[in-house]
C-alpha cells in the first residue's frame, strides 16, 4: 500500500486510542487467534516473528511495523532463538472514507532503525498506564507523534534513504574493497535485503552492487599495474582476489587482456 494513501487517510479520519500493550513472547511460540475488534499497529522492540492475517504473511522485526485488521484470523510464530517483544496500539476510527476501512486493512511499513521512535513508544506505553484525564490526552497526543515519526521514517527509507544508502555502501566498498566483501554481507551490515541494495545501485550506478564491487576492484588493480612494479599476484591479493589464476581470468574478461599483457602495453 502506498505511503501517501495511508497518510492522507489518517489525516482525514478521526481516531481514538483504545489500548496500548507491551508483550514479550518466548522463542519458539506459535498459535492461531482472532484479532481484537479494533485495528492496530504492532511496533517490534526485539526478536523476529511471522504474522499471517487471512493467510497473508508478514515477517516482522525491529525496523518493520505492521498494521493489523480487526476481527481477523491471525497466525503467529516467533522465529529464531530470541524472545519476541513488541508494543501493540489498538484504536477506533470514526467517519472513515468508504474507499478505505482501516479495520479491514493490513499492511507493513519499513521504518528502519529510529531511536526516536522507540523512545516515543516507551513514553506512549507509560502514559497509557497512568490514571486521569491528562494521561488520556497525553496518550492520544503521543500516538499521533508515533504515527508521524513512523510515516517520516518510511518516507526516508523509500524516498530519501536510497541515495544515502548508496553513498554509504559505495564509500564502504572504496575503503574495504580488498576485504572479502559480498552482496549479502553488505546488505546485512546495512540492515536491508539484497533486492533493496540492487535497486539503489541500479538507480545511482547503473549496475548491481556485485558488478560495482568487481569494477572498482579491477580499476584499482589496473591503476596499480600501471603506476607500480608490485608483482601481479600481490596486486590481486591487495584488490580482493587472492587466487592469482582467478584474478588473471576476471581481469582479462573485463579489460580484454590478462594483467601481464596489460602491464607490458
Amino acid at each position: 500500500m502506498e505511503l501517501n494513501t495511508i497518510v492522507e487517510h489518517f489525516a482525514s479520519t478521526l481516531f481514538q486510542v483504545q489500548g496500548v500493550y507491551r508483550y514479550k513472547i518466548p522463542a519458539g511460540s506459535k498459535g492461531i487467534q482472532r484479532t481484537a475488534s479494533y485495528p492496530g499497529f504492532i511496533f517490534p522492540l526485539s526478536g523476529c516473528a511471522e504474522y499471517q492475517f487471512n493467510d497473508t504473511p508478514y515477517f516482522i522485526k525491529p525496523g518493520v511495523v505492521i498494521h493489523g485488521s480487526a476481527n481477523t484470523a491471525m497466525r503467529k510464530r516467533v522465529i529464531g532463538d530470541e524472545d519476541w517483544e513488541f508494543v501493540s496500539v489498538l484504536y477506533e476510527t470514526y467517519g472513515e472514507s468508504p474507499h478505505m476501512r482501516l479495520k479491514n486493512t493490513h499492511f507493513s511499513l519499513t521504518v528502519g532503525q529510529s531511536p526516536q521512535l522507540y523512545d516515543m513508544l516507551h513514553h506512549l506505553y507509560a502514559a497509557s498506564n497512568r490514571p486521569g484525564g491528562l494521561a488520556v490526552f497525553q496518550t492520544e497526543t503521543l500516538f499521533r507523534r508515533v504515527l508521524e515519526e513512523t510515516f517520516l521514517c518510511v518516507r526516508n527509507q523509500t524516498r530519501y534513504g536510497a541515495q544515502e544508502l548508496f553513498e554509504s555502501v559505495s564509500e564502504y566498498i572504496h575503503s574495504h574493497y580488498m576485504d572479502g566483501l559480498t552482496v549479502n554481507s553488505l546488505a546485512r551490515q546495512n540492515e536491508v535485503n539484497e533486492n533493496r541494495l540492487f535497486y539503489v545501485f541500479q538507480k545511482y550506478a547503473g549496475m548491481g552492487p556485485a558488478d560495482y564491487l568487481r569494477t572498482y576492484r579491477l580499476n584499482r588493480a589496473r591503476e596499480l599495474l600501471v603506476t607500480t612494479s608490485i608483482p601481479i599476484g600481490t596486486i590481486g591479493e591487495q584488490t580482493g582476489y587472492p587466487d592469482a589464476l582467478y584474478f588473471s581470468r576476471i581481469f582479462k574478461r573485463h579489460f580484454g587482456v590478462p594483467p601481464s599483457k596489460f602491464r607490458e602495453e
